[in-house]
This record gives structure tokens, sequence and C-alpha cells, in this order.
């Protein structure tokens, strides 16, 4: 079993991530810590961690300084950051101090599963151990982008995804395929199939819309969105 730890300041979400965690077949919350103070008592009493989920807003230093003392003590415990900490200075500085993976708040189950499905492939490939030719190497690194590879099928444009995602993120409720169309300048057809993309992969959430005649209208909402 992969042994997680969940960090995050609100005891709800953290409770939420710890709940889907122990979804994904091979993997055991150890524990929980709700601020940075908790988190490194964490790595210093619990008898093993092999993979920290990271929130980076934390009641007493910033996810990315838990890392950095996480370093410093010695604890090469796998990281993967998860948090609503989206700008650029962020990611990068998250890069660099090691972390594996960065997966943006709100997120649905389906967006975890992947990126710890892809960690559990990692883990295998490196468990093998001894020198790596070219090929290996190149698997090893595979094994970190599988998540992207999961989350967009073959014939689907990453631009067109994020303009789709962030048009459903930031709206106010449900929308159609038409005015997503609207909001993005994609066809209507192709915002149709972007949204149910997205659907399959639980973040976003079908709703119907009935009217006085005629078949219902499909609407998305965002999966996190009350």
């Amino acid at each position: 079993m992969i042994e997680v730890l969940v960090v995050d300041d609100d005891i709800r979400v953290a409770q939420v991530n710890a709940a889907y965690v122990e979804k994904v077949p091979g993997f055991h919350v150890a524990g929980e810590a709700h601020s940075a103070a908790e988190a490194l008592g964490c790595l210093e009493t619990l008898p093993r961690l092999d993979l920290v989920l990271m929130d980076h807003y934390l009641p007493d230093e910033t996810g990315l300084e838990v890392v950095q003392e996480m370093r410093r003590r010695g604890h090469q415990t796998d990281v993967i950051m998860v948090t609503a900490a989206r700008d650029v200075s962020t990611v990068q500085a998250a890069m660099r101090h090691g972390a594996l993976q960065y997966l943006v708040k709100p997120f649905a189950f389906a967006g975890l599963r992947v990126k710890l499905e892809a960690y559990a492939e990692l883990r295998r490939t490196l468990d093998g151990g001894g020198e790596a030719e070219q090929a290996e190497v190149d698997r090893i690194f595979g094994a970190l982008s599988a998540s992207a590879e999961h989350q967009l099928p073959k014939g689907h444009s990453p631009t067109t995804a994020e303009l789709v995602r962030q048009s459903l993120m930031n709206a106010d409720g449900p929308l159609s395929a038409q005015e997503i169309a609207e909001r993005t300048g994609v066809s209507r057809q192709t915002a149709q199939r972007y949204l149910k993309l997205l659907e399959r992969t639980g973040r976003a959430r079908l709703t119907l819309k009935y009217g006085d005649a005629g078949r219902p209208e499909h609407r998305y909402v965002w999966a996190t969105r009350a």
C-alpha cells in the first residue's frame, strides 16, 4: 500500500480528499494535517509515509515552505501539490522544490484518481532498480505525464479543453453547449464534445432543463459546484 498524508487547512476538504484517496486501489491514508506544523509533525511521528498531498494555503506557512523544510530535514517523501494556487510562479516553485504533480482546485474524484494512478505507475517503474537505458528513462518520465494523456483523448486540443473548462468553472450556474460555444468562440458541436469529455471524467455534471415541449436541454455544471 502507498501511505498518504493529506494536508489541507479546511478540515472538510481534507476529509473529502482523504475519502477520494481511499477509493483508489493501492492507496491508504496514513493521516491528515491542517497546518504546516501538523504536517511536519506527522512526517516525524508516522511510521511510514510515501506521498503527501500538499495544500499551498496553510494558516502558519505555505505548502511550498513545508516542502522546503521537509527536504532540509532529510525527508524525501514524494509530494503532489493539491491547491487553488494557480499562478505560474507558484507552479514553477513547486517544480523546483520537487513536487511530482500539481492538481488545481476545484477538482472531482476523477482528476485526483488519474494523478494517483500515474504516481503508482511511476513507483512500479522505479521499483525495478538497476541502471536505465534511454527507453527506460523515457518510461519513467512518461509515467509522470500519464495523467495528461488519460484526461485528453487523441484528437482533442489542450487549448480548447482549457477554454471550455475555464468557462464552466467561472459560470454562475449550468451552461448549455450553445452558451459555452458563444463564450469560447468554438462551434456548438465542438463545445458539446468537450463537455461530454468533462462529464465522463467526472469534472462536470449533466443537468436537464425541461421546457414546455420537446426534449429537455442538456446543461452542464462544474462538478464541485453546489
